[in-house]
C-alpha cells in the first residue's frame, strides 16, 4: 500500500491535471484556463477580424431539425406558381431577360445616333499679344502672336446642335431593331425551355409521391400475406416454405419503400433548387399527375408552330441582322452629310455687345460632305465579309425550318404515344389489382401456389409504378411539344 501511495504521488507530480479525472479541480488547473480565456477573448474582440468562424464543439441533435421542419407548415404550390417562382431565380432565364433589355437599349441608342445632338461648349483662350497696335479684330486692340487665334483674349459660349446623316447610320439602326427582335425570340425560347425543366421536375416529384404510395400499399399487402401464411401454417394448411417466401417478399417491399422515400426526397430537393432560395423549404404540390388534357389535332399543332415558333423568329431576325450589315458596308461608298448649328458668342469680350456696340451674340450654320476616295479596299472587304455572314444566316434559317418540321413531327408522335401508353397503363393497374385479389382467394382455397401470389403482387407494384412514370412522360412530352408551338389549348 505504501508503494502504491508513493507511485500515485509521483504520477500526480508529473501530471498536475490528473485531479480532474478524480473530480477534484485545483487552483493549479483553473488558473491556466482563466489565462487562456482572457487571451482568446482578446483575440476574438470586435476590433479583431476573424476570416473564418471556428466550428462549434456542441453535439448536434439530429431530432431537432426534424421537429423544426415539422412545425413549419409546407408551402402549397400549383404548377403556375412553380413556374413563376422559377423565373425569379433561374440564372439562364434571367440572363436572357438581361440580353433582351440590353438589346432594347441598344436599339434606342442607335435611333439616338440618327437624331440631332445638342451640346454646350464654353471656352476661354489667352494668347500672347504681338505688340502691333490696331492689329486686333477691333479698333484699338493688339493682335495675337498665333495667326490661328482670333484675338489675344477669346471667349466662347455656344449651344451646338449637330446631326450626321448616312446610309450606314440608318442600316445600323435597322440592325439594332433586328437584334432586339432576335433577343425577344431568344427570351421566349428560354421561357419555353424553363417550362420544360419545371415540368420535368414538378411531375417527377408527383411521380415519386405516387410511387411512394404504391410502395406503401405493396408493403402493406406483403405484410397481410405474411400474416396469412403464418395463420395457414399454424393450421397446417401450408408448408413453412410459403412462410419464408412471404417473409422474403415483405422484406423486399420494405426495401422498396425505403428507396421510394429516398427518391422522393431527391426529387423534391431538385425541384426546390428551382423554386426557393433554400432548397430544403418544405412544400407540397397540386396533384395533377393523372390529369390528361385532350390531344390536339395535328393540323392545329402545325398552325401554332407556323405562327408562334420563336426559333423561326430568331433565325429570321438573324438573317435581317446580316442583311443590314451588308447595307451598312455598302454605305461606306456613299457620302456622309454633317449639319451643325451654333448659337452664342465667340468674341474678345464675354458680353453680348462690344464697347462700340458691336453685336457678339449670334449664330452660325455649317454643312459638310465627306466622301471616301481611297481606303485600300477596306469598304470592299467589309462588303464581302458581311455577305459571307448573310449566306451563313440564310443557311441557318433553312436548317431551322428543317429542324422545326422534324422536331414537330417527333414531339407530336411522342405525345400521342405517351397518351396511348398512359391509358393502357391505367387499365393494367385495374387488371393487376383484380388478378391479385383472385390469386389470393385461390391461394386461400389451396388452388394456387405462393409463387403465383408473389408474382401477382410484383405485377401490381410494377403496374402502379409504371403508371406514375407514364403520366409524367405524358406531361413532359406535352411540354416538349409546346416548345415549338407555344401553349396548347
Amino acid at each position: 500500500m505504501r508503494e502504491e501511495s508513493m507511485r500515485e504521488e509521483s504520477m500526480r507530480k508529473k501530471c498536475p491535471h490528473s485531479n480532474l479525472r478524480r473530480g477534484l479541480p485545483t487552483a493549479a488547473f483553473l488558473w491556466p484556463l482563466s489565462l487562456a480565456a482572457v487571451v482568446f477573448g482578446q483575440q476574438t474582440s470586435p476590433g479583431t477580424s476573424q476570416p473564418y468562424p471556428l466550428p462549434s464543439t456542441t453535439p448536434i441533435s439530429r431530432a431537432a431539425p426534424t421537429a423544426a421542419a415539422a412545425a413549419v407548415s409546407p408551402v402549397h404550390i400549383s404548377f403556375a406558381q412553380a413556374e413563376e417562382s422559377a423565373r425569379k431565380i433561374e440564372p439562364a432565364w434571367l440572363a436572357q431577360q438581361t440580353a433582351r433589355g440590353s438589346a432594347v437599349y441598344g436599339r434606342r441608342m442607335a435611333l439616338a445616333g440618327l437624331l440631332p445632338q445638342a451640346t454646350y461648349h464654353g471656352e476661354a483662350l489667352y494668347t500672347q499679344p504681338n505688340g502691333v497696335p490696331d492689329s486686333g479684330p477691333l479698333p484699338g486692340t493688339v493682335g495675337p502672336v498665333f495667326i490661328a487665334n482670333n484675338s489675344v483674349r477669346e471667349y466662347i459660349s455656344q449651344a451646338r446642335v449637330t446631326d450626321k446623316l448616312s446610309l450606314t447610320g440608318v442600316a445600323r439602326y435597322r440592325q439594332a431593331s433586328a437584334l432586339s427582335k432576335q433577343a425577344q425570340a431568344q427570351a421566349e425560347i428560354a421561357a419555353r425551355g424553363l417550362h420544360v425543366v419545371v415540368t420535368l421536375d414538378y411531375y417527377a416529384v408527383l411521380a415519386a409521391q405516387h410511387k411512394l404510395a404504391a410502395a406503401q400499399s405493396a408493403e402493406q399487402e406483403a405484410g397481410r400475406f405474411d400474416d396469412l401464411t403464418r395463420k395457414l401454417e399454424a393450421g397446417r394448411e401450408v408448408a413453412h416454405a410459403d412462410v419464408l417466401k412471404a417473409q422474403l417478399q415483405r422484406e423486399q417491399r420494405q426495401r422498396d419503400l425505403a428507396d421510394a422515400r429516398q427518391a422522393l426526397l431527391v426529387a423534391k430537393e431538385s425541384l426546390g433548387v428551382l423554386l426557393f432560395p433554400d432548397p430544403s423549404t418544405p412544400y407540397d404540390l397540386d396533384d395533377t399527375l393523372n390529369t390528361q388534357p385532350d390531344l390536339p389535332a395535328a393540323t392545329q399543332v402545325r398552325a401554332l408552330a407556323a405562327h408562334f415558333n420563336p426559333e423561326m423568329r430568331s433565325a429570321l431576325a438573324n438573317l435581317q441582322v446580316a442583311k443590314e450589315d451588308v447595307r451598312a458596308a455598302w454605305g461606306g461608298y456613299l457620302p456622309t452629310l454633317t449639319l451643325a448649328y451654333n448659337y452664342g458668342i465667340d468674341a474678345p469680350y464675354f458680353e453680348a455687345t462690344g464697347p462700340s456696340g458691336q453685336q457678339f451674340l449670334g449664330y452660325s450654320i455649317g454643312a459638310g460632305l465627306d466622301i471616301s476616295l481611297w481606303n485600300w479596299f477596306t469598304t470592299h472587304d467589309k462588303i464581302k465579309q458581311s455577305q459571307l455572314r448573310e449566306h451563313q444566316a440564310q443557311a441557318g434559317l433553312d436548317y431551322a425550318q428543317r429542324q422545326l418540321i422534324a422536331a414537330l413531327d417527333q414531339s407530336y408522335n411522342e405525345l400521342r404515344a405517351a397518351a396511348t401508353i398512359f391509358t393502357s397503363l391505367q387499365a393494367s393497374v385495374g387488371q393487376a389489382q383484380e388478378s391479385l385479389r383472385l390469386t389470393t382467394l385461390r391461394y386461400q382455397a389451396g388452388e394456387a401456389s405462393v409463387l403465383e401470389v408473389v408474382d401477382a403482387q410484383n405485377t401490381l407494384f410494377a403496374a402502379e409504378s409504371a403508371v406514375a412514370d407514364g403520366a409524367a412522360r405524358y406531361h413532359v412530352a406535352r411540354a416538349n411539344l409546346e416548345q415549338w408551338t407555344g401553349p396548347l389549348p
